[in-house]
C-alpha cells in the first residue's frame, strides 16, 4: 500500500531574499535551518494576519490538522533560529 499523494498547497507569499540570518556572520558559517514555502505561508496567515487554522487551511487548500502540523514545525524552526543564532534558509518545497 502506498501513501496518499500529497495535496498541492496554495502559497501566495513570496520569500524576501534567500535567507534570514544574524548580521555580521556569513551564511556558510551558520547552522542553516530550511524553512519551506508552506511553513512561511502558514506563519503569515495565522501569526501575522491572525487567521484561525481552519481559515488558513481553506486558503491553502489543506485541512486544519495539516495547518497545525505545518505551524508546529515552522514555529519550532523559527524559535531555534532566534535562540541559537542560526539562519533560516528559504526553500521552495520539501525533497
Amino acid at each position: 500500500m502506498s501513501p496518499r499523494p500529497k495535496k498541492i498547497r496554495r502559497c501566495e507569499g513570496r520569500f524576501c531574499g534567500r535567507a534570514f540570518k544574524p548580521t555580521g556572520i556569513s551564511l556558510p558559517d551558520l547552522k542553516q535551518i530550511p524553512l519551506y514555502r508552506d511553513e512561511l505561508e502558514a506563519l503569515k496567515l495565522c501569526d501575522f494576519e491572525g487567521m484561525f487554522q481552519e481559515q488558513a487551511g481553506e486558503k491553502m487548500g489543506v485541512s486544519r490538522g495539516t495547518v497545525q502540523r505545518i505551524l508546529t514545525s515552522a514555529r519550532r524552526k523559527v524559535a531555534e533560529a532566534l535562540t541559537t543564532g542560526a539562519a533560516l534558509v528559504f526553500e521552495e518545497e520539501r525533497q
